[in-house]
């Protein structure tokens, strides 16, 4: 019989650099799951992604074991990674942070494809193009 899921948790975490400290341990403690069993594999699998934001999706069973899918970083993280900035703009209709060129759009699109509920590229790009607009990056 298969084990049931009694929670579901989702975190961002940097990659290769969670600790049982908060936010993990807080947001794990409540549902028994072994908090260093966790921060170890979740290290192992992110050794390779150090530095970047990586959402993951816990699943938490009734016998306190857990499993978990890692995801691509969020889109905002991305963005800012090609335009080679630390954070977007506060005021996105005034303050413009950058430019952001149509292949890196696609490059950007094609990175977060499969987190995204579209299989077009093209529907893709426009994802990514509104969530630059609203950092204030400008599409060209």
């Amino acid at each position: 019989m298969a084990k049931k899921i009694t929670k579901k948790v989702k975190l961002q975490i940097q990659g290769g650099a969670a600790t049982p400290a908060p936010p993990v341990g807080t947001a794990l403690g409540p549902t028994g799951v072994n908090i260093g069993e966790f921060v170890k594999q979740f290290n192992d699998a992110t050794q390779d992604r150090r530095g970047e934001v990586v959402p993951v999706e816990l699943n938490v069973y009734d016998d306190r074991t857990f499993d978990f899918v890692l995801k691509v970083s969020p889109a905002s993280q991305l963005i800012l990674k090609e335009l080679g900035k630390k954070s977007g703009s506060g005021k996105n209709l005034v303050q413009k942070v950058g430019k952001l060129s149509d292949a890196q759009l696609t490059k950007v699109a094609e990175t977060k494809m499969p987190d995204l509920n579209t299989k077009d590229i093209e529907q893709a790009k426009k994802v990514i193009a509104g969530t630059a607009r609203s950092m204030g990056a400008e599409v060209v």
